[in-house]
């Protein structure tokens, strides 16, 4: 296999290791398929390599997908080749301009935790509020933080990585296996992950470790959360625990956010 970088390894690994949440693409389908705001379009931030949007795209959407990764987007237009309703581009939650407005922006699978600071936040927001219509929605996933699982994080002083399943690398048919450590920092609510990538031979060996630089990530909590939409000017409609529009409980493992532009 050519040597690689752990981004571009990343980006390779995307589509066998992120395979979505149960009900995700149907209740992305349900809401913007039938509306008459999809005519203005449909913005995935933090697209990753099109996971979400290419299913959206084969049902007929015109969608553009935006996020910072050059490694992730050449994967994506790679999948996208010939369908003309595609459009990627390359930029910053924080500071991105298409110089278009939107129906409809997603932020799909946690991405949205990746804007560590209040400041952050609010700017990507405000960005999001920019880029749609008068009338139009933004739906933003969260992950509905375990307590108990973050609690278990804070005493340990160094990383313990642990193993995860042996993945399929879909071009050169190799072994990975992703091997990850997390950390919290309750001061800040920041949950920061260390990733590594094996690659294992035939016998189970490691022939080779990629170290991927570590990531961080904001613990959003639910009141936190409308704050900071109806700060930016954002009217909520409705918030979920899952993809089925269940009612968000102590149980629920996800949050899906769903707001409109009141603006205009």
């Amino acid at each position: 296999m050519q040597k690689v970088t752990a981004q571009k390894l990343y980006a390779q690994l995307y589509d066998v290791r992120v395979q979505g949440w149960e009900g995700e693409l149907d209740f992305y389908r349900e809401l913007i398929v039938p509306s008459p705001l999809t005519a203005q379009g449909v913005l995935e931030i933090a697209c990753g390599t099109g996971r979400v949007a290419m299913q959206l795209a084969k049902d007929g959407v015109d969608v553009t997908g935006l996020d910072i990764s050059p490694e992730l987007l050449q994967m994506a237009r790679g999948k996208s080749s010939g369908m003309a309703n595609v459009h990627w581009v390359l930029g910053d939650l924080r500071t991105f301009e298409i110089g278009r407005k939107f129906g409809f922006i997603i932020s799909p699978g946690h991405s949205f935790q990746f804007m560590t600071t209040p400041d952050d936040q609010v700017r990507c927001l405000e960005q999001i509020k920019r880029h749609l219509v008068p009338g139009g929605f933004v739906v933003l996933h969260l992950a509905h933080q375990d307590f108990g699982w973050l609690a278990g994080l804070i005493d340990q002083k160094e990383p313990v990585y642990e193993k995860g399943s042996l993945l399929i690398h879909p071009a050169t048919h190799q072994k990975f296996r992703q091997s990850f450590a997390w950390t919290f920092e309750p001061s800040t609510q920041t949950a920061t992950v260390r990733t590594n990538w094996e690659n294992i031979d035939e016998n189970g060996d490691v022939i080779q470790i990629w170290e991927m630089d570590p990531m961080r990530l904001h613990c959003v909590f639910r009141f936190e959360m409308e704050h900071l939409l109806k700060r930016v000017g954002f009217s909520i409609e409705a918030v979920y625990g899952d993809f089925f529009k269940s009612e968000l409980t102590d149980e629920s493992g996800q949050m899906i956010w769903l707001a409109k532009n009141s603006a205009g």
